[in-house]
């Protein structure tokens, strides 16, 4: 099994060259608005743009932009936004060779008010398409990888998916996002080395205490290290064996665009583990790159962005 993460010591594995992310990918249509409308209001946009969305899928680009090989999981549709899609993973250096296309298939569409006011944003999604089941994860070879990173979605072929990287490639790092519950996504917590949870997903779970969801989480889990993202109150993480830990978050002047902002933290964690920082380092790098995003329009050169304005986000040199 891989290293465990013990108090004030360094993950001990070399740099990540090769991850895998399984989830979806989605078409996001986002309309900016000056303030979130009122119900049957009708609003004039001030701008709109149309890009590229899906948990795992923005983590790889974000993953990508660190220097790092990504490839993507998941199903499409064979309309041309799916084909819009694979062509925008590849443009962002993301391999989708892999995927699953379905025929007669609508590819997912994310209808998104942003507010200017605010930052915030409402999504209004809709899918008509299957999930990625465990038949498709399995025609994909793990020789090479490093880190496979689940989203926690279709829990029953997910589990089967996960005992097989157990069973086949158990020195694998494994990460699993926990966004929100789901029938049966406890099955899932016996095999992950990392838990990425988010606060929708602990307060739905009855919990308002970080500290007291976490520390449940881990009598839970096989994971040693689980890490809650909590918003504008920054983070919080438990290591096996040790207490949990709180990081202050770190907000822009202005916060202008929270979309993807979770997907920028788990990203920056994953990263940083992979550069053998400890848990501690990892999550305020994270908090502190989720914070960045939140005061600038998408993804686009995010991490290149970062660096200029003076955060140590260097990117992998090769060996």
């Amino acid at each position: 099994m891989p290293e465990t993460f013990e108090r004030g010591s360094r993950f001990s594995r070399p740099a990540v060259r090769s991850i895998l992310g399984v989830g979806i990918a989605t078409l996001d249509i986002v309309n900016e608005v000056e303030v979130y409308p009122a119900e049957d209001a009708e609003m004039r946009a001030s701008a709109q743009r149309r890009v590229r969305g899906g948990n795992v899928a923005n983590s790889l680009g974000v993953l990508a932009q660190f220097g790092h090989h990504c490839r993507w999981l998941g199903t499409l549709a064979d309309d041309d936004t799916g084909r819009w899609i694979r062509e925008d993973l590849a443009r962002q250096g993301i391999d989708a060779a892999h995927a699953v296309v379905h025929a007669g298939g609508a590819t997912p569409t994310s209808y998104i008010a942003l507010s200017r006011a605010s930052g915030s944003r409402t999504i209004v999604h809709y899918r008509d398409l299957p999930e990625l089941d465990a038949d498709g994860f399995d025609r994909v070879p793990l020789e090479g990888l490093d880190w496979i990173h689940f989203e926690g979605r279709n829990p029953l072929e997910t589990r089967r998916m996960i005992d097989r990287v157990r069973r086949i490639a158990p020195g694998l790092s494994v990460s699993l996002e926990l966004e929100k519950p789901r029938d049966g996504i406890e099955t899932l917590l016996e095999g992950p080395d990392v838990i990425l949870a988010g606060r929708v997903f602990a307060e739905a779970r009855g919990f308002e205490v970080p500290e007291s969801f976490l520390s449940d989480l881990m009598s839970h889990t096989s994971a040693q290290l689980c890490v809650l993202a909590w918003g504008a109150a920054g983070a919080f993480f438990l290591v096996r064996g040790a207490e949990v830990e709180h990081v202050p978050a770190v907000p822009p002047p202005r916060v202008l665009d929270t979309l993807a902002a979770g997907d920028t933290f788990n990203a920056a964690v994953i990263d940083a583990l992979a550069r053998s920082l400890t848990p501690r380092e990892s999550v305020e790098r994270a908090v502190g790159l989720a914070g960045f995003k939140c005061g600038r329009i998408g993804l686009e050169g995010l991490i290149d962005e970062a660096r200029n304005a003076g955060l140590m986000f260097q990117p992998h040199s090769d060996p």
